[in-house]
């Protein structure tokens, strides 16, 4: 038993291993002084400090930013929406088709929606004239598009945990419907609603891929410019700036997995109390 546990964990750590080391190196050698990666200079902050004096890094950075809070909110919007359909609207026709329209993009390649999403634009260019460039504006719409997925994943399961009962009671007592929703139903799935805006934002921060197809000249986002720049070599100051980049998604990720974590412990709160009561 004993041979078995050590077997286990030790199994366990080769992952994370596997998984995270390369990271921890990477953020180390955002901290040596020394321009070579093999040569430890001293702990120093000036790559960090000289990023602050790189106008293309900025740029891209608040380039980047923006488009994340922009497409977060909107797949927020729209993926909330459409949980609530699946969740609260009941059998319909065309359901099963909905469902897996709005979960495609969890399993499509990336590779295949940057694709996709590109002929779509230049289809409408031809066709209607917009959009007249590909740039910030495509980024944003193609960002919402596959973070809608994974609002809708959220939302929908914290829906299906919540008991509609209040909400049917509310509509029998004569609330409106979209008062019954923006003063109970909203309110109830706040944290659902925070998890998925963090995990779209953190999603289209990091996202290089279809970014690459769905861009044009003068729209670089920093995994953008990190990907050219890593092609003629790996410097101190790109150590630096995708150290940044991995805080900020793992703090998403981390307030995103705390959020979701306080959401199923106050429904499986909830469910046990009618129990409690009988």
């Amino acid at each position: 038993m004993r041979r078995r546990a050590l077997t286990l964990y030790g199994a366990l750590a080769f992952g994370y291993a596997f998984l995270y080391l390369p990271i921890v190196l990477l953020v180390l050698n955002s901290f040596n002084a020394s321009r070579i990666s093999s040569t430890w200079g001293g702990f120093s902050w000036r790559w960090y400090a000289a990023l602050l004096d790189n106008d293309q890094v900025i740029e891209a950075a608040l380039l980047s930013v923006r488009i994340a809070v922009i497409s977060a909110s909107a797949a927020t919007v729209l993926g909330a929406l459409a949980a609530l359909a699946l969740a609260r609207v009941g059998r319909f026709a065309g359901r099963t088709l909905f469902t897996g329209m709005i979960v495609a993009p969890l399993v499509m390649p990336e590779v295949i929606t940057g694709l996709s999403l590109l002929l779509l634009f230049v289809s409408m260019q031809a066709v209607i004239g917009w959009p007249d460039a590909r740039g910030a504006m495509t980024i944003t719409i193609a960002h919402t598009t596959f973070c809608m997925a994974y609002v809708a994943v959220i939302v929908q399961s914290r829906l299906a945990d919540r008991d509609s009962s209040l909400e049917e009671a509310a509509m029998d007592l004569g609330g409106r419907p979209f008062r019954v929703l923006f003063d109970i139903t909203i309110p109830g799935i706040a944290p659902a609603l925070v998890s998925g805006w963090l995990l779209a934002f953190t999603l289209s921060l990091d996202d290089l891929v279809i970014a690459s197809f769905v861009s044009g000249p003068g729209a670089n986002t920093l995994p953008m410019l990190i990907f050219s720049k890593v092609k003629l070599g790996v410097t101190p100051d790109i150590n630096a700036l995708a150290s940044i980049i991995i805080g900020v998604v793992a703090l998403g990720a981390v307030l995103a997995g705390v959020l979701m974590l306080r959401q199923e412990r106050h429904a499986g709160a909830a469910r046990r109390e009618p129990s409690g009561r009988e």
